[in-house]
């Protein structure tokens, strides 16, 4: 598909609760349009097309795919839509970008990154944490040798409560699907699944074993600390997540605080912030230990504006297809990402170590969806 005048032209389908935090990457860029907005209730698609000033709005998808002016979609739909949205679009020449996690299976995940090949079209996986800038930094210092080698990757979220005019404007009907058997999981599933992608991608490396405990809380919240092993004998990971629905958190989207630490052999990285604002602290703190004292240092002149890993996400899906360069994260990499995901649920059902590598299928968390 050729691109008209070195501009490319998108349609956003799926105007819920996300749609606001991608459109302004892809509005603010020189070199994109958004024509139309799609989205299947009634008037929602056209509202979101007017308070962006979008010309086209429309109900109806395989019109949108169907429209030759149409290079490429961001779809933001449900997860478990991801497959024959994905499917539908590549098959009508579109270049697609799709909101994590990529798929509810491996299978269904695979199928899409095969149809990408086959169709000759770019599919990237939407991953606002890779675009944060504080963890771009945190990844150039690891890949640089600022801390040594790599010996620990640890990743913690906390989620509370929060009064932010973000959270306040959910349309609660945009959880509704999370909470049933269209989800293989709750909160490990839908939000934690940056959180692997993370794991994967700072390290540089496959996850080779997981051991994990999960609990359940307020039928989404599933409070879990696990470990990973990797490809490298001597780098170990951990994520902790933890429910305290009466601690307030500052943040100015969801309830919602992470923090990672990347310890290395002779020192270390704090990214101390991601969605929430919760410590008075630098976003990136670096702690050099080679020396005859130790020094730790602020990283400044970044955006810690949790938003601006969907502006700079969109922009970048832009640039990959106008430029023909690979996108991050790709369809491969998702994959992993589900794997480790559904290693962290198997470990939790069986008590038993977990090969990521090894998951196929689904694996849904005891008890899921049973209410």
């Amino acid at each position: 598909m050729a691109v008209a005048d070195g501009k490319l032209r998108l349609a956003i389908v799926g105007a819920g609760n996300i749609a606001p935090l991608h459109l302004p990457g892809y509005l603010g860029h020189e070199r994109c349009e958004v024509v139309t907005v799609c989205d299947p209730v009634a008037g929602r698609a056209r509202a979101l097309a007017d308070a962006w000033g979008i010309r086209g709005a429309s109900t109806d998808l395989d019109e949108v795919l169907a429209d030759p002016s149409v290079d490429a979609v961001e779809i933001l739909t449900p997860t478990h839509l991801h497959h024959a949205h994905v499917l539908a679009a590549l098959a009508a020449g579109k270049h697609v970008s799709c909101q994590k996690p990529i798929a509810g299976s491996v299978e269904d995940a695979r199928q899409m990154e095969a149809a990408a090949l086959r169709a000759g079209r770019l599919l990237r996986i939407n991953e606002c944490f890779r675009h944060y800038p504080p963890l771009e930094r945190a990844k150039e210092l690891i890949d640089d040798g600022a801390i040594g080698a790599l010996r620990h990757v640890r990743i913690r979220t906390v989620v509370g409560r929060t009064d932010s005019a973000f959270q306040d404007g959910l349309d609660p009907d945009g959880y509704a699907w999370r909470l049933d058997s269209r989800s293989p999981g709750g909160h490990l599933f839908d939000d934690m699944i940056h959180k692997y992608a993370m794991a994967l991608w700072l390290a540089g490396q496959q996850v080779t074993a997981v051991q994990a405990t999960v609990r359940r809380r307020d039928l989404f919240f599933e409070p879990c600390a696990a470990i990973f092993e990797y490809e490298d004998e001597d780098l170990l990971g951990s994520m902790e997540v933890s429910y305290a629905p009466e601690m307030a958190l500052r943040s100015s989207y969801y309830g919602a605080d992470e923090f990672f630490e990347l310890q290395g052999e002779s020192g270390f990285l704090w990214v101390t912030r991601c969605t929430g604002e919760l410590l008075d602290l630098a976003p990136l703190l670096l702690y050099r230990g080679n020396g005859p004292t130790g020094t730790m240092e602020a990283v400044t002149g970044l955006d810690a504006d949790w938003a601006a890993g969907f502006r700079r996400s969109s922009a970048h899906f832009v640039d990959a297809v106008l430029d023909g360069s690979s996108a991050a994260m790709t369809a491969g990499e998702a994959v992993r990402a589900l794997q480790l995901c559904f290693a962290v649920y198997q470990a939790g059902n069986t008590g038993t170590k977990v090969d990521p590598r090894t998951v196929t299928g689904t694996v849904v968390p005891n008890g899921w969806a049973d209410w």
